[in-house]
C-alpha cells in the first residue's frame, strides 16, 4: 500500500477554507468531515485536514501560527504540466487566494509558482520534466538551489 500523507492546517472559518480548497482543485471526503474537520482529497495519497482552531488544539498544546505572519511550512504539490500549474495557481486566485507570494521558478526542465490560502498557508506547484531534471542536475547540481 502506498504511503499517505494527512496535511493538517487550523483555519479560522472552516466553510471558507472549504469551499477554497475545493476551488483549487481538491474534494471534501464527508466520510471523515464535520462541524469541526473537512478533509480535502487531492489524490489518492495525498489530503488535507482543515480543522478549526478548537479542534487543531486537541492535538497539540502548542499555540497555533498566524500563517500570515510567520512562516509554518511550505507545501509542494505536483502538477502534470507547466499549463497545470498556472490553471491551479489561477483556481487559487478566483477563490480569493493570493497568487505567488514567492516567485516564480522556471528553470525549463521544472516550473513551480504557488498561492496562499485565506488563512495564509502557503501551497506551491510544481511540473518538472524528470528525465530533464535528471540531467541538468547531474551536468550542472548548483543550478537548482535546495
Amino acid at each position: 500500500m502506498a504511503k499517505m500523507i494527512f496535511v493538517n492546517l487550523p483555519v479560522t472559518d472552516l466553510a471558507r477554507a472549504t469551499a477554497f480548497y475545493e476551488a483549487v482543485g481538491a474534494e471534501k471526503n464527508p466520510q471523515f468531515s464535520d462541524g469541526t474537520a473537512s478533509c480535502m482529497v487531492f489524490s489518492e495519497t495525498i489530503h488535507a485536514m482543515l480543522l478549526t482552531h478548537d479542534k487543531f488544539r486537541q492535538f497539540t498544546p502548542k499555540a497555533i501560527a498566524n500563517a500570515k505572519e510567520t512562516s509554518e511550512v511550505l507545501i509542494c504539490l505536483s502538477a502534470d504540466s507547466r499549463d497545470d500549474v498556472d490553471d491551479i495557481v489561477g483556481k487559487a486566485k478566483a477563490a480569493g487566494g493570493t497568487i505567488d507570494p514567492g516567485p516564480k521558478q522556471d528553470y525549463g526542465f521544472m516550473y513551480g509558482r504557488s498561492f496562499e490560502d485565506p488563512d495564509g498557508h502557503i501551497w506551491e506547484v510544481m511540473w518538472m520534466d524528470m528525465a530533464a531534471a535528471q540531467e541538468a542536475m547531474s551536468s550542472s547540481p548548483e543550478q537548482v538551489g535546495a
